[in-house]
């Protein structure tokens, strides 16, 4: 069955196309598919966005592809948990460097600590007549004080994941899919589609 992200970002098709295509014959963007689409992401959380945005593509396809949507961001509880599901749109929207220079601010006094914060992924997949599956991924680690890396988008630079001693932008593609929020979700849908063809 051919598969189409429900997204625009690059990157992400990336992750997504490098773990979950053994699954799919077929894995493209929404673009590929020829889908121009700006799903409005208004719901108060990952589940409620994630799930929206698969809806709303798998239905502009006429419901015959299976869609996967994500919603993700970065929860820093010093923050209270925000940015949230508005971490894209953190300071302007898409605009990492922008994103990452407010959170730099808002933290610059919080103590080493007390910096912990945890990436989310929540990933939906609607296919023709089945049942939706929704998986959430998380990774932990701390907000670094000052940017590093250069791979990567996002907070990546300052995520920073102490067992490994680097930040998300220091990691190879390898090494961040092994741990990451995404790559933990992606994981869990792959295990439900194994469950499901056993």
């Amino acid at each position: 069955m051919k598969l189409i992200i429900a997204s625009n970002n690059n990157h992400k098709i990336t992750e997504i196309k490098q773990i979950l295509s053994p699954w799919f014959a077929d894995v493209i963007s929404m673009g590929d598919a020829g889908i121009s689409l700006e799903v409005v992401e208004d719901g108060q959380t990952f589940v409620e966005n994630s799930l929206k945005k698969a809806r709303e593509v798998f239905d502009a396809l006429g419901g015959i592809y299976a869609v996967l949507a994500d919603d993700s961001g970065l929860s820093v509880d010093a923050l209270s948990g925000a940015p949230g599901v508005y971490s894209a749109r953190f300071a302007r929207e898409h605009d990492d460097a922008a994103n990452n220079e407010k959170l730099l601010s808002l933290m610059k006094d919080i103590p080493d600590g007390k910096r912990s914060a945890k990436f989310v992924c929540v990933v939906s997949l609607i296919r023709p007549d089945s049942e939706p599956l929704v998986v959430r991924g998380e990774c932990h680690g701390v907000v670094a004080r000052s940017l590093s890396g250069s791979r990567g988008f996002g907070y990546d630079p300052l995520f920073f994941v102490p067992e490994l001693g680097k930040t998300f932008s220091q990691l190879s593609e390898g090494e961040k899919n092994a741990i990451s929020h995404r790559g933990r979700a992606l994981a869990l849908l792959r295990d439900a589609l194994e469950r499901e063809s056993e």
